[in-house]
C-alpha cells in the first residue's frame, strides 16, 4: 500500500491517540502501523477511508450475520426511528421480538434484553446466584465470557501462570483484580470431563452455576465433546447448580443456537451479537422459575435490575427483522458454505504441506498455524513462532483483500456466495504456501 493510500488513516489514528487511551475503544481494532478506519459497508464488502474495498469475514466480530447495511434491517430501523429510539416505557416490539426469540429454542421460556453480551453473561450470572443463594462460579479455562471480573478470571493465562493442566490456576485478566473475585470462580480444564468434575467437586456447596461456551473462541473454537458437555450438565443436575450457556457467538449455528446440536437442556442461555441486527443488545433466555427472581411481582423477587437502554426499540425491530430473514433454510445455506470453505481449506493445507489446521462449526471457523486442531486452551495457545507465521498469514490475507479476526477466524454472511468462498480459499491456499515456503 503506498504512502498516499496510508494518509488519511495516519492522520485519524494520530487524532485518535490524543483522546482515546492507544487511540481506540476496543483493542481489537488496532493494527500495525495504525488502524483500519471504515467509511462505508454492503452486503459482504467493506470500504476504508482510502477507498479500499475488502471481503468482510470478521463482521465485527461474528455480530453482522447478514452482513453490512442489510436492506430489510435498515428499513425496519428507519421506520422505528421517526417515532422515537428510546422511552421510559415499555414497548410492544420488545413483547414481539421476545416472542420470536423464545419460539426458536424450547428450553427458553422467559427472557430479558439487556445491552451486550457482557451484561447477558452478567446478568444469568447474578440470576443464578440469586436463584441458588450460592456464591461461586466456574468456567472453561480460556475462555472469554465478557468484561466481567468473574468470567475474566483465567481469559488468557499463559505457560508462566497457569499452573497444573488438570487443575487450572486462578489467574486474574486485570491489574488489580479483587482477591474475593478471583476465589469466587472455579477454573475446569475445556473438554476433559474427568479433570472438570474432579475441580467441580471441590467447591459443590457454594457453585451457583457453571458458565461454558460450546464452542468458545479463544480457546479454539473447537465444539465441546458431547460427552463433555453431558457430564457438565449431569454433575449440575445432581449439585443443584445452574448450567449457564454462552451463545453470545454460537447462536448463529443452528435455529436455536449450537446447542440443537447437543442432548442438554441449558438452564440459562446468554445470546447477544447477532440478534441485534448490527446494534448494541444481549439477553438472557431459560427456565421461568430462574427468571422469577428478576420479577417485581414475584415472592421469589431477589434481583432488582433495569437498564436505561435495555430493549430499546431500536435494537428491537433491528433484531426481529435480522432473526426472522435468519430462518432455517438461511442458516442451512450459510452452513453449507461454511463446509465448502472448511474442505477447502484442509485440501489447501494437506496440498503445500504446511503445518495448519482448522476448526470449526455452524457458519464460524478457525485457521491455526498448527499441524493438529487444538482441543483445548493450552493446545491453541500460540507459540512466539506460531504467533508470528499467524501474522504473516493474516497480512497475506489482508493484502489479498480479504478481512478476518485477529485470531485466524472468520465468520460468513449471508450475503455470500461460493465466489467469495472460493476466493479465500484461493487466498489461504497462496498464504500456506508462503508458510511453506519459509520453513
Amino acid at each position: 500500500m503506498s504512502t498516499q493510500q496510508t494518509t488519511r488513516s495516519a492522520e485519524l489514528y494520530a487524532r485518535a491517540l490524543r483522546v482515546l487511551p492507544g487511540g481506540v475503544s476496543r483493542n481489537a481494532a488496532l493494527r500495525d502501523p495504525h488502524p483500519l478506519y471504515a467509511a462505508r459497508g454492503s452486503g459482504c464488502q467493506i470500504t476504508d477511508v482510502e477507498g479500499v474495498t475488502r471481503f468482510d469475514f470478521a463482521n465485527n466480530m461474528a455480530s453482522l450475520i447478514h452482513g453490512h447495511a442489510d436492506p430489510d434491517m435498515v428499513l425496519a430501523v428507519q421506520e422505528q426511528l421517526v417515532k422515537g429510539t428510546a422511552f421510559n416505557m415499555g414497548t410492544e416490539a420488545e413483547i414481539v421480538y421476545a416472542e420470536y426469540l423464545l419460539s426458536r429454542n424450547d428450553t427458553f421460556e422467559q427472557l430479558r434484553f439487556v445491552n451486550s453480551g457482557t451484561e447477558a453473561l452478567m446478568l444469568a450470572i447474578k440470576a443464578a446466584r440469586a436463584f441458588t443463594g450460592r456464591p461461586m462460579i466456574a468456567k472453561a479455562e480460556g475462555a472469554y465470557h465478557g468484561a466481567y471480573d468473574y468470567v475474566e478470571v483465567s481469559q488468557a493465562p499463559g505457560p508462566k501462570n497457569w499452573g497444573d493442566q488438570q487443575h487450572p490456576a486462578r489467574v486474574p485478566l486485570v491489574g488489580g483484580t479483587p482477591a474475593s473475585a478471583i476465589d469466587d470462580v472455579v477454573v475446569f480444564p475445556y473438554n476433559d470431563a474427568k479433570a472438570a468434575i474432579a475441580v467441580l467437586d471441590e467447591h459443590a456447596d457454594r457453585l451457583s452455576c457453571v458458565v461454558l461456551d460450546l464452542m468458545p473462541h479463544r480457546v479454539g473454537l473447537n465444539p465441546a465433546d458431547p460427552a463433555f458437555v453431558e457430564a457438565l450438565r449431569e454433575w449440575t443436575t445432581e449439585h443443584g447448580v445452574l448450567l449457564v450457556l454462552d451463545e453470545v457467538i454460537t447462536f448463529r449455528a443452528g435455529y436455536g443456537g449450537l446447542q440443537d446440536r447437543y442432548n442438554v437442556r441449558s438452564d440459562l442461555t446468554a445470546l447477544g451479537k447477532m440478534i441485534g441486527g448490527g446494534f448494541p443488545i444481549g439477553a438472557v433466555a431459560g427456565r421461568a422459575d430462574v427468571m422469577d427472581v428478576l420479577n417485581p411481582r414475584s415472592k421469589r423477587y431477589l434481583f432488582p435490575h433495569s437498564g436505561t437502554f435495555s430493549a430499546n426499540p431500536i435494537g428491537m425491530v433491528a433484531g426481529l427483522a435480522t432473526m426472522q430473514k435468519f430462518d432455517r433454510p438461511a442458516i442451512d445455506r450459510l452452513n453449507a458454505l461454511a463446509r465448502r470453505a472448511i474442505t477447502g481449506i484442509e485440501a489447501a493445507i494437506s496440498k503445500t504441506g504446511v503445518a495448519a489446521s482448522i476448526t470449526g462449526a455452524g457458519s464460524m471457523f478457525r485457521v491455526h498455524v498448527k499441524p493438529t486442531a487444538p482441543t483445548n486452551y493450552r493446545e491453541a495457545y500460540l507459540s512466539p513462532e506460531e504467533n508470528g507465521q499467524l501474522k504473516l498469514l493474516l497480512e497475506h490475507m489482508f493484502s489479498e483483500g480479504f478481512l478476518l479476526v485477529s485470531t485466524g477466524s472468520s465468520a460468513l454472511s449471508t450475503p455470500m456466495t461460493e465466489t467469495e468462498i472460493d476466493a479465500l480459499i484461493a487466498a489461504f491456499a497462496t498464504g500456506f504456501e508462503k508458510l511453506a515456503a519459509m520453513s
